[in-house]
């Protein structure tokens, strides 16, 4: 019976592919009208905005969500693994053999095969191949890496605290953030903060830490409106971050990092958040259009040039219409796209048309911790508003709360944000006694 049932393989558990394979789930799966798989090399997933929180140390829950749990209350199945080919005459993916950390083959390459193939794998950092970069600097594309940046940052603090005391001197502990668009610029509020904090990990003293942004435009999150851009950097300034815009980055060395008028950072961690591309396996896979960030390029459909292959999120190149460029890689348009995706899908096994996507740009809000909020809302009665503080942190937590509606619904959705405010309301009790 499995055999005959339409097979949907949505390839990469992010904010689009999990909120699809959740949506088909519940439309499909249920029923038995289609099976649906996701597949992905992590065994969890946790929203890409709140990344730079796991990474400063300072998310306040435990936001994982295990994806095979997902997959058995919204029935599709979940496999773990990483693709890494297309055969697409055969209308198979390929996905890599897993090893164990000796290198050791614990299962070997395997072939899934599909009826219809969602591409949702996100985006990595685009290095722009400078010299250094790779070797010397960390990332925060995924949970894992912002879990070793998180383990990095301490045992940074906690050596260099050590080595003051030793040496009876003060250096500061200088980390080094490049890029100044939403993840570098809220990842260095949130680590001003952490920062402060590190004392509850039981390390003895204190040390002065400097956190730099170098940015090779001249402005920060051009994402934004000038006027609140210039509110986040007057505000990154009162909190002592250093930034350095206008300066391209040529060459990170182990120590240091080096921008093209000839200044050279000192940095004992090193940040790159300087852009996005989709994974290198992308280019031209199998035949399928790519564009220069190896994004596969989609019509109004999210459809690629094979029929039975789509794309959502950021490693979609959709044009914006009646806009120059292309549908801008947020978490907005990941879950509007998802949407469409699943409409279309579910016409598909109907005998129907598919469905056009229409991005509606909802506007941007940057986040810097518990120090303020920024951004614009747009709507087609208001136009374009600029919002701050409260109401802006408001809207900010609300973009989490759709993804979450989005994955649990609104009943479970309810419950995990009354369990997290009475764990922060327990947790500042016990603080405060």
């Amino acid at each position: 019976m499995a055999d005959e049932l339409h097979k949907i393989l949505i390839v990469g558990g992010g904010a689009a592919g999990l909120e699809l394979a959740t949506e088909l789930g519940k439309k499909l799966g249920k029923s038995g009208r289609a099976e649906i798989t996701l597949l992905d090399a992590a065994s969890t997933h946790i929203w890409k905005p709140l990344l730079h929180e796991v990474a400063s140390g300072t998310l306040a829950e435990a936001e994982e969500i295990e994806y095979m749990a997902q997959a058995h209350r919204n029935h599709f199945r979940f496999l773990f693994g990483r693709m890494e080919g297309l055969d697409r005459a055969a209308k198979e993916i390929i996905v890599a053999p897993i090893n164990n950390k000796q290198g050791a083959e614990l299962i070997p390459a395997r072939r899934f095969k599909y009826d219809t193939l969602v591409m949702a794998v996100g985006s990595v950092s685009n290095t722009f191949g400078i010299k250094g970069v790779d070797q010397h600097c960390m990332f925060i594309d995924t949970t894992t890496q912002a879990y070793r940046f998180q383990r990095q940052l301490v045992e940074t603090y906690y050596i260099q605290s050590y080595a003051n005391q030793s040496r009876q001197r003060d250096k500061p502990l200088s980390i080094v953030i490049v890029g100044a668009g939403a993840t570098g610029v809220e990842l260095s509020a949130e680590l001003h903060e952490v920062t402060k904090l590190l004392a509850t990990y039981g390390l003895e003293g204190s040390i002065e830490v400097n956190i730099t942004i170098i940015e090779a435009a001249t402005q920060l999150l051009p994402a934004l409106p000038p006027r609140l851009s210039q509110a986040t950097q007057d505000q990154l300034l009162k909190l002592g971050i250093q930034l350095k815009l206008g300066r391209k980055v040529t060459e990170v060395t182990e120590t240091e990092v080096h921008t093209y008028d000839g200044e050279v950072f000192d940095a004992d961690l090193k940040v790159w958040a300087a852009g996005i591309k989709a994974p290198d396996w992308m280019k031209n896979l199998d035949g399928l259009e790519s564009n220069h960030i190896n994004q596969l390029v989609v019509d109004q459909t999210l459809q690629t040039s094979d029929p039975d292959v789509f794309a959502i999120g950021d490693c979609a190149a959709c044009a914006w219409a009646d806009h120059a460029g292309n549908v801008p890689p947020r978490a907005q348009a990941a879950h509007q796209m998802a949407s469409a995706v699943a409409k279309t899908i579910v016409n598909r096994l109907n005998g129907k048309a598919p469905v056009k996507f229409v991005y509606h740009d909802y506007g941007s809000l940057v986040s810097l911790g518990k120090f303020s909020t920024v951004g614009s809302l747009m709507g087609s009665l208001m136009g374009t508003v600029s919002v701050g503080g409260f109401i802006a942190y408001v809207v900010y937590l609300s973009l989490y709360k759709m993804h979450q509606v989005a994955i649990h619904g609104y009943f479970r959705t309810a419950m995990l944000t009354l369990s997290n405010l009475f764990r922060r309301s327990t947790h500042a009790k016990i603080k405060m006694h």
